[in-house]
């Protein structure tokens, strides 16, 4: 009987504990246990509405499936079946304008964070009388890895970036290869392709493109000859390994123009591919403004010219003759303080009408013009931010975009017709993405809330659901297994009258009679957003089961809430922030769940920033802080960010200094943890060892964390793994006591 009571006990106790939940595990959630399923790679099909395709997970196929069902239909390509095929899988694919070849790439090598070069092959996918496709790999071209490639829009021809220069090849002569430019230099002259800073901030790979009747190429010619240099130390390492430098340490030397200096000069050119003729486009450009994109429209020969000054309040967009190389300015949109880079994805070229979206009214809003620059109409207006455009019909006039008119925090599908009528597509309040078919009649919607991992479906563009693809069903079930802390919506007004919203995790057992420690996690940049309604389980979500109460904040600066809330901070950046942040600490203090002596703070990149700006504020309400690859002083960052927000050093030296966290190191308050990778082309390891420096000749101890060979991202190998323990046991140390 004894026995039998005892194996009742344990089992009691089994039932009770699994009744209780499962405890988060570091390791778990960093593996990406609890990242919800999703599709990747989907492609709409060009020129075919009822389809899309994607790569399936090995990395063999591609594969077709239908918009309507969301089932397979056929499979596009296989390297176990496609002949004279010499590799065993590829890294990614893309379509030529008319659907009818795939540009398969291999043996990808990482340039930047968009940029990488490639080994491709050509399949086609035109079918023989008995509908079969021919099924045979060619190689692109025996040069060398190319980077950027391009289809002509009639399929016939494919342009491509080595070595800075550009080359054509001519599908229907023998895959015929000729080079285009002759000038390209490393660190000099780029054609085709953008320099690292443009790459970086206008959201660029690739800066070339073929006219409508595919008989002229254009391009944007970088002379980066004149930008100064920055080199970052390389050594043999192990995730990434470079043998080479076993012994003696290597570096990487490239250009990166530093708010205040010089960068490239930039022209459009174009090339008569008949006649081989290369013309100068004649297209007005202060001394250092920016060319972010250039797109050939409809009509043959007419080329758009995107231009920004250097200090990107004024967008000019001119309509070119490749030819005759003459331009006239069509549009023009400016700005009090800066025109977001965001606005350049939703220019999109129709027949004879383009989209433009503008924050003029104080809102993000989209615009319908004629390709000769005259206001058609205003799409939508209102106290809302348009946070995509989608895409348009011509069969029904239609527009398709995405906003938050229900909340900053929320994102919703919308369409508007042609007599301005506004339907709502999406019919679950959160967060919503949308990617239509290319005849706009369908589309894949992503949706999540902070209750909800994403639920992926196929609609019509009406906003019925015709299938789910992804509900994430077993990963709902895992979830409930576990002790999982919650996450819940709050807002507060800080002492100077602001309203600030925020998200805060207690942990599952919280108990309001004791007093918790606090960790504030932003990132505080320009636009961003962090308070969102979508789901995630992340370090964070972790340390509150450790019994953090876990808060995140958006201050002023920060998106979702109209022109007039992001650009306080314009000419001025950390100081708002900082203070918000210092504010959310203060509301905290004040929680009687809260003990107040224990409240960090950390944050990546401007995050990481913010962390040091918010400790050195003046106010000692953090006891501790980590600060991952931090900009410490905008001297040091690139000229299209900073001066976007700061102008430059010379014209704003008061401005520079006030924001700068070397300026006020001697006021750092708390125990901080600086962490930085050597390798960082983005945030240079520079800003962290002056920084370091500066803290040392002020008497500051602090603890430091570098990474040889790690870039801004700091992974590879166990990496993360190491990173993330060495947060959490700094913070276990200091505000678990």
């Amino acid at each position: 009987m004894k026995h039998i009571g005892i194996t009742i006990m344990l089992c009691l106790c089994t039932m009770m504990a699994w009744a209780q939940g499962r405890n988060l595990e570091l390791n778990d959630v960093l593996r990406g246990e609890f990242t919800p399923r999703n599709i990747y790679g989907v492609t709409p099909i060009p020129g075919d509405g009822e389809h899309y395709s994607q790569m399936n997970q090995e990395r063999t196929q591609v594969i077709k499936y239908s918009f309507k069902t969301g089932q397979q239909v056929e499979v596009l390509f296989d390297v176990a079946t496609a002949r004279d095929c010499p590799f065993k899988r590829f890294d990614s694919y893309e379509y030529s304008p008319d659907g009818l070849t795939l540009l398969i790439a291999t043996e990808s090598e990482s340039i930047y964070r968009r940029s990488f070069k490639a080994v491709y092959y050509l399949y086609s996918l035109r079918r023989n009388t008995s509908g079969q496709i021919r099924n045979a790999v060619e190689r692109l071209s025996d040069g060398g890895p190319q980077q950027a490639p391009v289809f002509s829009p009639d399929g016939s021809m494919v342009a491509f970036m080595r070595d800075n220069n550009i080359f054509l090849v001519k599908l229907l002569f023998g895959n015929s290869e000729s080079q285009v430019t002759e000038d390209g230099q490393r660190n000099a002259i780029i054609n085709g392709v953008p320099d690292w800073v443009y790459e970086e901030e206008f959201s660029m790979s690739r800066a070339m493109e073929f006219s409508a009747d595919s008989k002229m190429l254009a391009f944007i010619r970088y002379d980066e000859s004149k930008v100064p240099t920055y080199s970052f130390p390389l050594f043999a390492g192990a995730s990434p390994r470079y043998n080479e430098y076993a012994k003696y340490p290597g570096a990487y030397t490239y250009k990166y123009p530093k708010t205040g200096e010089a960068n490239s000069r930039v022209e459009v050119r174009t090339f008569d591919i008949q006649s081989k003729v290369t013309r100068t486009m004649q297209v007005p450009l202060e001394e250092g403004a920016y060319i972010p994109r250039i797109y050939f429209t409809k009509q043959p020969d007419q080329l758009a010219i995107v231009t920004m000054n250097r200090h990107q309040n004024r967008l000019d967009m001119y309509m070119g003759n490749a030819r005759s190389t003459v331009c006239k300015l069509v549009l023009r949109d400016e700005s009090d303080t800066y025109i977001k880079e965001e606005v350049l994805d939703d220019i999109r070229f129709y027949d004879n009408n383009f989209s433009f979206t503008s924050e003029k009214s104080g809102f993000n809003h989209l615009y319908w013009y004629t390709l000769q620059g005259n206001l058609v109409k205003q799409v939508t207006a209102g106290n809302y931010e348009v946070k995509e455009f989608l895409g348009y019909s011509p069969a029904d006039e239609t527009f398709y975009f995405t906003s938050n008119e229900e909340s900053p925090l929320r994102k919703a599908v919308y369409k508007v017709d042609k007599k301005g009528k506004k339907t709502k597509l999406s019919q679950q309040v959160g967060v919503n993405n949308a990617l239509f078919s290319s005849n706009m009649k369908y589309y894949l919607n992503r949706y999540t809330n902070l209750s909800t991992p994403t639920l992926i479906t196929l609609n019509d563009n009406n906003g019925k659901v015709l299938t789910t693809l992804i509900d994430n069903a077993e990963l709902k079930q895992k979830l409930a297994q576990y002790n999982m802390p919650k996450k819940e919506f709050f807002s507060f007004t800080t002492s100077r009258g602001t309203q600030l919203n925020g998200w805060m995790m207690k942990p599952a057992n919280f108990d309001a009679s004791k007093k918790y420690p606090v960790l504030q996690y932003q990132y505080s940049g320009p636009g961003s957003q962090q308070v969102q309604d979508q789901f995630s389980v992340s370090w964070e979500t972790y340390m509150a089961s450790q019994g953090y109460i876990v808060v995140c904040v958006d201050g002023r600066g920060t998106g979702g809430r109209g022109a007039d809330f992001e650009k306080q901070t314009y000419q001025n950046l950390g100081v708002k922030e900082a203070q918000d942040q210092v504010a959310v600490a203060e509301y905290m203090g004040q929680q009687p769940y809260v003990d107040k002596g224990r409240i960090g703070i950390w944050g990546w990149s401007y995050g990481g920033y913010m962390t040091l700006m918010s400790m050195s504020e003046g106010t000692p309400v953090f006891k501790a802080g980590v600060a991952v690859t931090p900009v410490t002083d905008w001297n040091y960052y690139d000229t299209v960010y900073g001066e976007r927000y700061m102008r430059t050093p010379q014209e704003n030296p008061d401005g520079y200094k006030a924001a700068s966290a070397m300026e006020r190191a001697d006021k750092l308050s708390g125990n901080l943890l600086l962490i930085h990778g050597m390798a960082d082309d983005n945030v240079h390891f520079q800003n962290a060892a002056e920084y370091a420096e500066t803290l040392v000749q002020k008497g500051k101890q602090f603890d430091m964390q570098v990474y040889t060979n790690r870039n801004h991202s700091i992974a590879g190998g166990n990496t993360r793994q190491h990173l993330y323990t060495k947060i959490t046991n700094f913070f276990n140390q200091q505000l678990k006591k």
